[in-house]
């Protein structure tokens, strides 16, 4: 299911900025499934009734989805005490148990799919390829370090780091000027109309592509009329080769990818930094 409005020029892009959650990684399915199979442990493996467990479990989604890290303590601590508010006196005890587990299972479900990475290292050996992602810089950065993104990507811009978050079209503008492309020569992929969407069309990129988060969310947006129009719409990132120009050639400049993007590339090393914003993440 790709729709078009325009044609992305056979020149162009020289450069495709992502999101990250629900487009590149399916955070809230994957949050969704690692908090079921708790569920189910809490019932097998500590005698939980099971109507409990599903409250337990849903209790914590809940309030992880609200606020899924905290600028003031660190995501370990923060996640623990969601963990032991949701299982309630009686349970609590079993808080670091379920954490850990829980931990363990999140990254198995948010993990890059096999198919996702075959489709970004084609891309890579064509395009420049970014990541503008909303977000906790440490929440953040977390998924990107336990997912082994970084390979697959020049430049990395998490809005906790900055003074920006989409779709203010100045961090949009910072990924262009770092790696030393024009907006026009730019695609932006994301699931949020209103955040990868609207701030592309702000930043003047050359084009957007979204990916719904569902067929009732696709439905919904075009029902009540929004008024922030992607210029194409697929029904996952795997399907983005269809709105690409097959006949563009690798830019030139790809050949020696400027020499500080190199520096930029060292933001992934950020993972430890303290937090200096407080954005809801992108999975929410």
């Amino acid at each position: 299911m790709a729709t078009h409005s325009r044609r992305i020029p056979s020149t162009c892009p020289k450069a495709i900025l992502f999101d990250l959650d629900n487009t590149l990684i399916p955070t809230r399915q994957g949050d969704k499934a690692a908090c079921d199979k708790v569920g189910e442990i809490l019932v097998q493996e500590h005698g939980v009734p099971e109507n409990v467990a599903n409250r337990i479990v849903q209790s914590f989604l809940i309030n992880f989805r609200l606020c899924p890290a905290r600028q003031d303590g660190g995501l370990d601590e923060w996640r623990l005490m969601l963990w032991a508010h949701a299982l309630g006196d009686q349970y609590a005890h079993i808080a670091g148990t379920i954490y850990q587990q829980w931990l363990t299972l999140r990254w198995h479900y948010l993990a890059l799919q096999s198919d996702v990475k075959q489709l970004l290292a084609r891309l890579h050996q064509r395009f420049l390829l970014a990541i503008i992602t909303n977000g906790p810089s440490n929440a953040q950065w977390e998924k990107i370090h336990n997912l082994n993104i970084t390979p697959y990507f020049d430049l990395i811009l998490v809005s906790g780091d900055l003074p920006w978050e989409k779709p203010d079209h100045r961090i949009f503008l910072e990924a262009c000027e770092t790696l030393c492309v024009r907006p026009v020569d730019c695609l932006m992929i994301g699931d949020k109309l209103e955040t990868d969407i609207l701030g592309g069309h702000e930043a003047s990129l050359g084009a957007t592509v979204w990916v719904p988060l569902s067929a009732a969310c696709l439905e919904n947006k075009l029902l009540n009329g929004n008024s922030c129009r992607p210029d194409h719409t697929i029904k996952s990132v795997l399907e983005l080769p269809s709105v690409l120009s097959k006949d563009s050639e690798p830019p030139a400049f790809l050949k020696a990818k400027p020499s500080h993007l190199n520096r930029m590339l060292s933001r992934v090393s950020m993972f430890d930094m303290e937090d200096t914003n407080s954005n809801a993440s992108d999975g929410s």
